[in-house]
């Protein structure tokens, strides 16, 4: 073999090389970018979810609701000014 045959054998096989190379970093971009929606909508869910607890959250925290509450299901009331008692130290 000669040594012009060689050099061809050789690009050649550099030249194979490079294109699996190059479909195997697209294939792995591909993958990359498939985990990387599934993380973006996974995190979009969360953060609607996180959106509806801190309602929920203010919801039933809310004063009025826990007046309510109080008044109607324990039979709470605020006291009078002569049940009222001031401490000074």
């Amino acid at each position: 073999m000669s040594a012009r045959a060689a050099v061809i054998v050789m690009l050649l096989v550099a030249c194979v090389a490079s294109a699996i190379s190059v479909v195997h970093a697209r294939q792995q971009s591909r993958r990359a970018f498939i985990e990387l929606s599934k993380l973006e909508s996974e995190r979009d869910e969360l953060n609607t979810e996180f959106g509806r607890l801190q309602l929920e959250q203010a919801t039933w925290t809310d004063t009025n609701r826990l007046e309510q509450i109080a008044r109607g299901q324990l039979g709470m009331v605020f006291p009078g000014p002569a049940e009222t008692v001031v401490i000074r130290n």
